[in-house]
């Protein structure tokens, strides 16, 4: 995931830079293109706290743990601008929930991306934004217990084996619906400010999820804030 942010990141300052030599399209249908990159922080959370770690049979009493916390990542898009309203594009993500509060290197990391599309309208140079991502993605979760603590696994035979620590990855289909701002710098580069909240989607007796519970879809979830710069030809002339 890290290397594609940076690959995505080489491809967006290209351009950004070719944006500004661009000469104006007479298309009554494409109106721009840009792209970006954003950070975000949010909190998240699950309704109980047996599902923050997914498929693991937890050790010691599970409602002690905590069922939520502070995320932070970050992540970048690609956009095509029709009809000076519309944009359609792609885009992915990474976030990181430490689990502050274990202080023993727990965490939860999400990792997303699929296909945008959101209406816009023009308000001088700000932009109102709503609309939705549509993708897939996967979350993993490290439980590290407390020093005199373990995770108990029963085997198919009757066995339990201890472990000093439990590592699941859970894949998920999801909905991202957002809202969000872009203030206009100048015709070619903004400032986006949005908030999303990933939503689960899909079956969990699909190919993809099989032996993934309905409980791990996207779990913990929680509203994000993001702030980033976006270039390209983010007006039509």
């Amino acid at each position: 995931m890290k290397k594609q942010l940076i690959i995505l990141a080489l491809i967006l300052l290209p351009l950004g830079l070719s944006a500004r030599e661009k000469e104006s399209s007479g298309s009554p249908v494409f109106s721009g293109f840009s792209g970006g990159m954003m950070v975000h922080g949010g909190y998240l959370f699950a309704s109980d706290p047996s599902q923050v770690f997914g498929n693991t049979a937890l050790g010691g009493d599970v409602q002690n743990l905590p069922k939520g916390g502070f995320c932070m990542g970050l992540g970048g898009s690609l956009r095509v601008h029709l009809l000076n309203h519309i944009h359609v594009g792609a885009e992915g993500f990474v976030s990181t929930m430490p689990m502050s509060s274990m202080h023993n290197g727990s965490n939860v990391r999400t990792g997303w991306g699929g296909a945008l599309c959101d209406y816009y309208t023009e308000w001088g140079r700000v932009r109102p934004i709503i609309g939705m991502t549509i993708g897939g993605g996967a979350t993993k979760r490290l439980f590290i217990p407390d020093a005199d603590g373990c995770v108990q696994v029963v085997t198919t035979a009757g066995d339990t084996i201890n472990y000093n620590a439990s590592y699941s990855k859970t894949p998920f289909f999801f909905l991202d619906p957002y809202v969000g701002l872009e203030i206009g710098i100048n015709d070619h580069m903004a400032i986006i400010m949005r908030i999303d909240y990933l939503l689960p989607f899909g079956s969990s007796k699909s190919i993809l999820t099989q032996n993934v519970s309905m409980s791990n879809f996207v779990n913990p979830s929680g509203p994000r804030l993001y702030v980033g710069v976006m270039f390209g030809r983010l007006k039509k002339d």
